[in-house]
């Protein structure tokens, strides 16, 4: 491939509607690229998780600069790879692989992609006591994000009880004792009586999985909420939290900010964000 051509893809099960391929094309044709981006469904290949790794190997060999890695194959990557960026040794988790002179080097795009959308979205937001429902894969990450901005205590609540005390463990191993708690659905009034924000991470809200992650009457004007979901970009949440009053930010900017990530580490370029963001902004309009 040329320098200024490129071979990336998805791997992920179920991945047709993704808006990968148009967000990373349309920045690849304003700056002038040969980008091709392609889908690798692995629902649609017939393919179990567990050959992950096969399908990374075959990608390289075909020339592939590099792959996102989206669910559920983030950690069955993990053990077919040659290097790991701190990040994504820290989460277990790897949505990014770059392709380098015969080696496979794996990275987490999702961390900095929330923690910049944070910034750019909510900057004066209070941060001493943080609610976040759901403890999987997008909560994991965003979970390292809040932490990293300098969350002072972050309350974990989760429908699978145990995922949310595993997630607190482990935070509290890498950030110091009592930065994280896992608590209890029947707690959660409570936990968010006296919070500053709420993080959503989970896939309620989204156009297969309509309504809100939890009671409306939970939320306040005094509390911050933010969410992972972007399709649509104006959830039942972030639409029901900004008329009580709250401060929201929707979950375009951290598909934008984790993809610019991506696309810098395959290109060596730098991504004009400005304009990915007028991207998402349309193709969650128009798909």
């Amino acid at each position: 491939m040329s320098p200024d051509s490129y071979l990336v893809g998805l791997v992920g099960s179920g991945i047709g509607p993704s808006l990968s391929p148009s967000l990373h094309e349309r920045e690849a044709d304003r700056q002038g690229l040969r980008y091709l981006y392609r889908l690798i469904d692995i629902e649609a290949l017939g393919v179990p998780p567990e050959k992950t790794g096969e399908l990374v190997r075959a990608a390289g060999e075909l020339g592939y600069d590099g792959l996102n890695i989206t669910h559920p194959c983030k950690q069955q990557v993990l053990a077919h790879l040659d290097e790991l960026s701190p990040q994504a040794a820290a989460l277990g988790a790897v949505n990014t692989v770059v392709f380098r002179q015969g080696r496979a080097i794996g990275h987490n795009t999702d961390v900095t992609g929330f923690a910049a959308s944070f910034a750019r979205g909510l900057p004066d937001a209070p941060l001493d006591r943080v609610v976040q429902i759901g403890a999987g894969g997008a909560g994991t990450a965003v979970a390292h994000a809040l932490l990293t901005l300098g969350a002072g205590c972050l309350t974990l609540v989760d429908a699978e009880p145990a995922r949310a005390v595993a997630l607190a463990h482990s935070l509290n191993r890498h950030f110091g004792a009592g930065r994280a708690v896992a608590a209890g659905v029947p707690a959660l009034a409570a936990e968010l009586a006296r919070a500053d924000g709420l993080v959503h991470a989970t896939p309620v809200g989204m156009a297969a999985h309509p309504g809100l992650p939890l009671p409306a009457d939970l939320l306040h004007p005094r509390l911050w909420v933010a969410e992972v979901v972007y399709r649509p970009l104006e959830t039942e949440l972030v639409r029901t939290a900004r008329v009580l009053g709250c401060a929201t930010l929707d979950g375009g900017g951290m598909a934008v900010f984790q993809a610019a990530e991506a696309f810098r580490l395959f290109t060596d370029r730098e991504p004009d964000t400005a304009h990915m963001l007028a991207d998402i902004a349309d193709l969650t309009a128009t798909h």
